[in-house]
This record gives C-alpha cells, structure tokens and sequence, in this order.
C-alpha cells in the first residue's frame, strides 16, 4: 500500500462530506491493518453514498483509491455484506 495517497475531493462538498468520505477510508484501511467493526464499516459506507450517490461517481472513487492504495471499496464492501463476523478483515 502506498503510505501517502490522495482522495479525489469534490470541490462541492462541504466539511461533513469531507469527513464521511475520509471516514470510509480510514474504515478501509483498518479492515485490511488489523480489522474494522462492520456495523461501523457499513455506516461510514452509508454516508459515503449520501455525499456520493451517483454510482460512476463511486466507481471512479473507487478506481483512484485502489491505484493508490491496493484496497477496493467495493470489494471490502461486499466481503463485509457476506461476513457474519463482527470485525472485518482483509487478511
């Protein structure tokens, strides 16, 4: 994983739209770093989608963040939809 990446910022969102997406990717990250709640994975996945509802819109996030990172949020989306466990994680 790259240690320094950058998030695609809209230009339109405001503060909270900020911290909904970098809750998500800190959410991510922890997944694949040891382990993330899933209950709280799935809520900043919730608001995620709030600031970014279109769906090209979330690929193209999604796109970005995995060249830059090597973690897919739609992957670790969907291991967690699967998972019956409590704590997510992408070992």
């Amino acid at each position: 994983m790259a240690d320094n990446y950058q998030l695609p910022i809209d230009g339109n969102w405001n503060t909270e739209d900020m911290i909904a997406v970098s809750n998500l990717v800190d959410a991510v990250l922890q997944v694949y770093e040891g382990g993330c709640d899933r209950n709280y994975l799935m809520e900043t996945h919730k608001h995620f989608v709030q600031v970014m509802p279109s769906k090209s819109e979330q690929k193209t996030f999604d796109r970005d963040f995995e060249e830059q990172t090597g973690y897919s949020i739609y992957k670790t989306m969907k291991m967690a939809k699967e998972s019956g466990s409590k704590v997510i994680t992408g070992a």
